[in-house]
């Protein structure tokens, strides 16, 4: 189950032309890789997967039993090149 703040997926939508609902994606049982984000007071993971044959990273976090989607973008550089050392 995931959710996510409605005025933030807009924005995000609108600014880059991502869509939360596609970065649920990420969590079908595709390859992907797992970091505990740095910097917030809570604990927070950055997902990076390939969709449509480009890497997408989206930050999260557990609240419950709910995967809360806090961002959506197009992976880092260094994030990129971590999932191409480990699934190529």
């Amino acid at each position: 189950m995931f959710e996510w703040d409605e005025a933030k997926r807009l924005s995000t939508l609108q600014e880059r032309g991502l869509d939360f609902i596609d970065a649920v994606a990420i969590f079908d049982g595709r390859p992907v890789i797992h970091a505990v984000a740095k910097n917030s007071e809570e604990e927070r993971i950055v997902s990076v997967a390939v969709i449509k044959n480009k890497c997408f990273a989206v930050v999260w976090t557990w609240r419950g039993k709910v995967r809360r989607i806090i961002c959506f973008r197009r992976a880092r550089d260094g994030e990129e090149k971590k999932y191409h050392a480990l699934y190529n």
